[in-house]
Order: C-alpha cells, then structure tokens, then sequence
C-alpha cells in the first residue's frame, strides 16, 4: 500500500538521486563545512575544603558537517549533527550529559528569490543508555528510560521555504509525517508514556503540520549564534503541540579553542507533561573547516 512516506521518501530520494547523477560536473556548486571539538572540565577540592563542592571530571565532543549544493533552481542541503558528554562525581557513577544524533536532509526548488517549495526527511536519536537517577537511604539507584532508537524520530515533510537571508529560513511543512520508535519494548516499564508509543509496539506513525525556524549568524566577530525552533502539531490533537528550542553560542578565541554555551528547551505531552530544559558551558579544542561565507 503507497503511504503518505513512502511517497515522501520516494520522492525525497528520486530528487536526490537526480540531482547527483545531473550536476556532477558542477562541483563548484557545492559548499561544505565541517567541524568537531573535545571539551574537558575538572574540578577536585580538598577533604577539608570549607567551601564545600565534589570532585569531578567531565568529557564532551561534538561533531557538525554540512553539504548543500544551490543552483538557479534547486537547493540541496545537508546538515549533520552529533553531540556526546559524560561526567563523573566522586562517589556517583559516570553519567552521560549530551547525547544527540541528528540529521537533515531537504530539496527545494525555488519559486522565487525567496520561496521555495521542498521536500525533506530527518533523523533524531541518541547514541548511549539515558538514565533516572535516585538516592535511596544513601544508596544510589538508576532506572532506564532511553537508549539508542528508545526513542528515535524519522520525519519526512514537504512543504514552503521562506528563505529572506542567507542565515536565516523558515519551513512550512504542510504535509509532515512523523514515526516514532521505541525499540525496547520494556522501557514503558520506568516511562510509563513510552514517547507515545503504544504499549507492546514498536512505532507510532503521525501526520502533522510542522513549522522550523533557523538562525545561523555571526553576530560579531569570532562569535556565532545558532538557534533551531521547531512547533510540530499532530492534525488528531492540534491542541497538543510539540515544541522544541536548541540555540549553540560559539565564541572563538583561536584557530583551535573556543567556548560553547549550549542550550536546549521543550514541550511533548509523550514524554512529560512540564517544560524540559538542559544546558552546557565547555571550553574546548576545536577543528573547523567551512566554504562558506561569512554571514
């Protein structure tokens, strides 16, 4: 039976597939960046340090690549994205602190200097186990409640591109379809929401509206604010709307360190019923490679 992603996947990857095998010989059309960095953090106090704190060690890595192609009537872009932290106190187990796998991937064609229609698909996961950690009488206890594809999220959507600066877009994806999956058919049993997806199953599929809003702009020199807002309205509970918030502060202080504040805020109703939040500060090694203007 043709599904509403099948049609979409089929067309996202028949798009794909021609636009590769026709514009081989323009590779100039191509710009491609990459970058990936190393944070440390440690801290140690003491046993008779009076101001009080815990020793700690802290690793994080990410990494970011980009490959989009623009021609007068077709835009094709990559986008890669992948984050990975741990931290151990002294007297606790190591505990992870970012773990994100993210991937998109979009064609447009261009109907004007500024609109775009589009077809696109993403990917979102995690690489490691996600627990909650509890004290009981002094004890520490954990309870699985994530790992690799427990949740991921497959999206594919087609819909307009409003696009009025280069480090600035906006899509509305009228027509998105979204699967959920839990793989660990046991996770409802510390989750009781299981993300939404049904108990005893493995995928729950959506249709929605989804609108995606994208900042990316250096906003003096040396620092570079990203900032991603995406709303996704299910059409059967339009009145649940999930909403997600990721803004990255880079500032470069030389060709190989920076800092990153990282920050990361959302609302769905399958997986808690209050705001949730994380963020990060981190000093770091970094390697940077971009063809890309300066925006």
């Amino acid at each position: 039976m043709l599904t509403l992603k099948n049609l979409l996947l089929t067309a996202v990857f028949s798009l794909i597939t021609f636009l590769i095998y026709a514009q081989t010989d323009t590779t100039s059309n191509w710009k491609r960046s990459f970058s990936s960095g190393l944070n440390f953090n440690q801290a140690s106090f003491s046993d008779n340090w009076k101001g009080g704190g815990v020793n700690s060690i802290a690793l994080g890595s990410f990494l970011n690549a980009r490959a989009n192609y623009e021609s007068e009537e077709l835009t094709f872009s990559n986008e890669l994205d992948l984050l990975y932290g741990i931290q151990k106190n002294k007297d606790q187990s190591a505990r992870k602190t970012t773990d994100r796998i993210f991937f998109d991937s979009k064609l447009g064609y261009k109907l004007s200097p500024v609109w775009s229609a589009f077809v696109s698909v993403n990917f979102l996961s995690q690489f490691d186990l996600g627990y909650r950690y509890t004290d009981s009488l002094g004890e520490e206890r954990r309870a699985l409640i994530s790992k690799f594809f427990s949740p991921a999220y497959l999206t594919s959507s087609l819909g307009f591109e409003y696009k009025p600066k280069e480090y600035f877009w906006m899509r509305f994806g009228v027509g998105t379809f979204r699967q959920t999956f839990v793989g660990d058919k046991n996770i409802y049993r510390d989750e009781p929401l299981n993300y939404g997806v049904p108990i005893g199953k493995r995928v729950r599929n959506e249709l929605a509206l989804q609108y995606i809003a994208n900042l990316d702009k250096d906003i003096a020199q040396n620092l570079n604010l990203k900032a991603r807002f995406t709303a996704f309205a299910n059409y059967e509970t339009l009145d649940a709307i999930d909403t997600r918030l990721d803004v990255i502060l880079t500032a470069k202080i030389n060709k190989f360190v920076n800092v990153n504040l990282t920050g990361t805020a959302l609302y769905d109703q399958d997986m808690d019923y209050k705001i949730q939040y994380s963020q990060s500060l981190a000093l770091g090694i970094l390697y940077n490679f971009s063809e890309f203007p300066v925006k």
